[in-house]
Order: C-alpha cells, then sequence, then structure tokens
C-alpha cells in the first residue's frame, strides 16, 4: 500500500530508446521531505528512468504519477510549475550567458507569482551556493565544472521545486566540491525539498540518503534503507568497491 505522503509512485514502469528497453518493469516511491538515491555501475538505465520520469522518454508500459497525476498527461512546462524540476547530467547550461541570466530563466516556471518572490528565491540560491553571487556577470562557460554544477542545481532550484531530480551530480569534480554540493543537498532537504539522486558513488549517496534503490541491468535489485543498503555485502562488494573506503579511515 502506497503512503499518503507519497509525492512520486512509478508503478511498472517501462521505458527504452527505439526498440531497446533499458528500463524493465520498475516499482519506486519517494515520500515527501525524503531524500532517496538510486544506485547502479554505469549503463543500468539510471539516468533513463529520470527521462521517464519527467517525460523526455516515453513509458512502455506503467504509470508515473506525480503529486497524484500520471506526468504523461502533462507538458514538462506544467510539471516545472508543479514543483518538479530536473538536473541533468552534463548540466546543459547556456554557456555564453551569464550565471545571472541562467538562473532567472530557471524561474520562468515561477514567473506569475511575480518579481518578489524570483527576488526571494534567488537569494536563497546564492546563500545556498555564494559563488554564484561572486561569478553573477561571468559566462557560464567560464566557470569551473564545480561552479558550473553548482548553477545547475541554482537554475533548477529557481522554480521553487517540491521535487528535485538530479543525475550524476557528483561526476567528474574534486572532492572538496562534491563534499560543498552534498551539504547543500542536505540543507535542501532539511528546508523541505524532496531530492531523487541517481548517483555512481553509491558509498556517497547512500551515506547522505534516507532509502536506496540497486539499480542493474534496467531492474531494481535492491532497495532498502541506506543503513541497510550500505550493510549489504553484495552492495558492498559490487558497488562499494569491498568497501576500500573503510582501509583509507584507518
Amino acid at each position: 500500500m502506497i503512503e499518503s505522503t507519497a509525492l512520486l509512485v512509478l508503478d511498472g514502469v517501462r521505458a527504452g530508446y527505439g526498440h531497446a528497453e533499458v528500463v524493465h518493469a520498475v516499482d519506486l516511491v519517494v515520500t515527501e521531505g525524503e531524500l532517496v538515491t538510486v544506485i547502479g555501475a554505469n549503463g543500468a538505465g539510471k539516468s533513463t528512468l529520470l527521462k521517464a520520469i519527467v517525460g523526455l522518454v516515453a513509458t512502455r508500459a506503467g504509470t508515473v504519477t506525480y503529486r497524484g497525476a500520471r506526468v504523461a498527461a502533462a507538458r514538462p512546462e506544467r510539471l516545472v510549475r508543479d514543483g518538479l524540476a530536473l538536473v541533468p547530467e552534463g548540466r546543459l547550461l547556456f554557456g555564453p550567458m551569464t550565471v545571472a541570466e541562467n538562473l532567472v530563466l530557471g524561474s520562468y516556471g515561477v514567473r506569475r507569482e511575480g518579481r518578489s518572490v524570483i527576488e526571494a528565491t534567488l537569494e536563497r540560491v546564492c546563500a545556498l551556493f555564494p559563488v554564484l553571487a561572486e561569478r553573477s556577470s561571468q559566462p557560464a562557460e567560464t566557470l569551473s565544472g564545480g561552479e558550473q554544477q553548482m548553477l545547475a542545481v541554482g537554475r533548477a532550484l529557481m522554480c521553487r521545486p517540491r521535487l528535485l531530480l538530479l543525475d550524476e551530480p557528483s561526476l567528474g569534480l574534486a572532492p572538496k566540491v562534491i563534499a560543498e554540493i552534498f551539504s547543500a543537498l542536505d540543507e535542501l532537504r532539511a528546508q523541505g525539498v524532496t531530492i531523487l539522486l541517481v548517483e555512481q558513488d553509491a558509498r556517497l549517496a547512500l551515506r547522505h540518503a534516507d532509502r536506496g534503490y540497486v539499480m542493474r541491468n534496467g531492474r531494481i535489485a535492491l532497495k532498502g534503507p541506506s543503513s541497510d543498503l550500505l550493510a549489504d555485502e553484495s552492495v558492498r562488494t559490487i558497488y562499494l568497491g569491498a568497501w576500500r573506503g573503510e582501509e583509507e579511515e584507518r
């Protein structure tokens, strides 16, 4: 039985490209206020799953329900107005445009709420990532990789999301920057933003998440509280490198 506070529900979702099915009969639930992660190896179907949730990849079977309504029946801009935002892998920023211009573009879904709301949201984003205020007049393409990732997250936050989807936010970044971004995710959850995180760094993701799903070959192989998955021997061996990090910390 699905909890009454479930914000996102996937029921038997199948999705893919052309004749190739990548996601096979996935069931997933994200409850209001949680940080939930989907971990798995490269090619497991994690990114395709996120795209299916926001309607960028058509579902072949099953349903995606957000706030009680089927996503398949909603246009992407309506999903944004309803508080569903995706930070894609690769960031997809508008490189020649400034940091400030990229952030303002992210607010298009809430423009009807007025300038004061947009300005207040911008202040909160810059408080979360102060470097964005410092670099506001710079073209996005001149930022470091870590700063660009912060900008991508900040742009998504400008639409005041109720559910934030992130696709591989740590990919290719230095450890210090990764720590800053995950600290920001912790703060967002504390502020009431629900988060669904796709991440290859399983150990990192599970340490910050409430619950996790392990994806393998397009299917959910394991699921449960993050503490249980961290202790699971198969997860430790396959996805956590036999827990190499424990030796580093001794």
